[in-house]
């Protein structure tokens, strides 16, 4: 084994990550995690019968494992050797019938799955609006917002696998007659506190964690084929501003062959038009891949990894199972893509090289998919590529994460301490740090998230050009300038709108940030110069931040 498999980790940060989440022991080691996950997923089940892989096969995984060339999704690394096999991210959900015992089963179905450690997302579109007559009891309807805002709650009080803060998502049709009380369910700033003359966004400044309606939740409109017809029309237009001035609600799109495909997992890569549906995620870190030829061999091996997980993880209720052995969906995803341009001194743009390889990616996931399936004897998936955020697991392998940018080479920190006291530590990004000593990059000419904010259509373009790869969806929110600056600003929603429009059909949603947009940001831009000069000071903050984010 080469040195760096030994000892994978770029920077101590990347180290304490795994120590501190997926670490079983302090002689824990990376490959030692390596070697008894491939063996739980893919060798044989509870010590008996056939291993699923062979033994060249789980050897050569758990050394992609190791290189971190390879590494599957959170939920996987921290099961690893478990009892409990809770190795899917997310569950997808949905309202199967307009009536009051759907709402129980619903909420029913989403604790089980919160209290697994599962994400969950939600489409609400099947109950009647708000103010609709109730046949049997003479009453009104409260319309799915009240719904929402009920499994919010569940997801506040569910800690995740009793250690992590809840991910939901919720989805309302385009049409859907409270689509416009959808749009503003989070006007944070319209909502007062009390008599304190703060409103809910003011109070998110100053705490995080205050309790505000759908908090926990990422909202979103679902666009079908009627919307192609359409065109900018008035609810398309609203739902566009106010992701330009908050970031939510973001716009899911589905059309042609997959406009049933509403559901979505908390972060949205996955789709899926059956309830109960399941993601099984692992991504490949394109970074760190050698050649075509090896990334053909980890896209093999990837793929097989996942297709095992379909068969022993554990799940929260039987119909979970019945969906997965009908769909078996393979969320095979990639990250370090930005690293990968960077190393080769290309723009972020889907160059003919990464075309190349995007194609290895799609070919051999379907090719291996079904082979493998085929030759196991069960159903072949029905879809296999989902590019994840990949936050936790790309900050472990100190590369880019997902499709995304660098967020920024240089930045300011603030957290809140004692309750009331905001403090601030200038620092250098430790991914941009590594790449600029490895590379000799110059820190003030790399292409971040933030420095491509004013131009949008770069990371539209880009999110469209990847996903003309992934058969399911890609995870990945655009940063766009604080509302009501030059670059975004009530004369730019037209265009923004028209742009969306363009790509519209070649994207399966669009999700964005503009800076500041909600409470507790913790990060500004700061020049490189200047973080590596303050570096490892901590400075306090001695502003009131009732009116904007601290420390801009």
């Amino acid at each position: 084994m080469s040195v760096t498999a030994l000892n994978p980790f770029r920077t101590t940060f990347a180290e304490n990550i795994f120590r501190q989440k997926y670490a079983q022991g302090d002689d824990d080691s990376w490959h030692a995690l390596a070697v008894r996950l491939v063996d739980d997923v893919c060798g044989r089940f509870q010590g008996k019968g056939e291993p699923l892989l062979s033994v060249t096969d789980r050897e050569t995984l758990v050394e992609y494992i190791s290189e971190m060339k390879f590494i599957p999704g959170g939920r996987y690394l921290y099961y690893a050797g478990r009892p409990f096999h809770g190795w899917n991210n997310c569950f997808l959900l949905k309202g199967e019938e307009d009536t009051r015992e759907e709402w129980g089963a619903l909420l029913n179905r989403a604790s089980s799955c919160l209290m697994t450690g599962g994400g969950i997302g939600v489409d609400y579109s099947v109950f009647r609006p708000r103010g609709a007559k109730l046949g049997r009891t003479g009453g009104v309807a409260s319309g799915p917002l009240p719904l929402m805002r009920s499994i919010n709650e569940v997801g506040r009080n569910v800690q995740q696998g009793g250690a992590r803060r809840s991910a939901i998502y919720a989805s309302l049709n385009w049409r859907h007659q409270d689509a416009e009380e959808f749009l503003h369910a989070k006007d944070w700033h319209t909502m007062g506190v009390g008599k304190s003359g703060y409103t809910l966004w003011d109070a998110k400044q100053d705490d995080f964690n205050f309790h505000a309606p759908l908090d926990m939740t990422n909202i979103s409109l679902n666009y079908d084929d009627a919307f192609l017809e359409a065109g900018l029309c008035e609810t398309f237009l609203r739902n566009v501003d106010q992701a330009c001035r908050s970031g939510e609600p973001g716009l899911s799109f589905n059309f042609g062959p997959q406009e049933m495909d509403t559901l979505r997992n908390a972060c949205c890569e996955v789709v899926s038009a059956d309830d109960s549906d399941v993601c099984n995620l692992g991504s490949i870190n394109l970074a760190n891949v050698e050649s075509p030829q090896e990334l053909e061999s980890i896209v093999e091996l990837a793929t097989k990894f996942l297709v095992c997980g379909t068969l022993r993880a554990t799940l929260p209720y039987e119909k979970v199972d019945t969906v997965r052995v009908k769909n078996r969906r393979l969320g095979l995803g990639l990250m370090g893509i930005h690293e990968w341009l960077l190393k080769r001194g290309y723009p972020y743009e889907v160059v003919p090289e990464l075309h190349n390889w995007l194609g290895i990616y799609r070919v051999g996931s379907n090719y291996h998919a079904q082979l493998f399936c085929d030759a196991l004897g069960i159903s072949r998936p029905v879809a296999c590529r989902a590019i994840a955020p990949t936050g936790t697991i790309g900050i472990m392998a100190s590369t880019t994460t997902g499709i995304e940018p660098l967020y920024a080479v240089a930045y300011k920190r603030r957290y809140l301490t004692a309750g009331t006291v905001w403090k601030y530590e200038y620092v250098v990004d430790a991914t941009a740090q590594c790449l600029i000593e490895e590379y000799g990059l110059d820190p003030d000419r790399i292409e971040t998230a933030a420095a491509l904010a004013p131009t949008p259509e770069r990371r539209i373009k880009f999110q469209a050009d990847v996903q003309d790869y992934v058969d399911m969806a890609i995870s990945s929110t655009i940063n766009l300038p604080a509302w009501g600056t030059p670059h975004n600003n009530p004369d730019t929603v037209q265009d923004m709108a028209r742009l969306l429009r363009q790509y519209a059909p070649r994207l399966r949603g669009f999700t964005c940030y503009p800076d500041g947009a909600r409470g507790g940001q913790p990060l500004t831009l700061v020049e490189y110069a200047t973080a590596l000069r303050e570096r490892g000071v901590v400075f306090e903050e001695h502003v009131a931040c009732k009116d904007g984010v601290c420390g801009i």
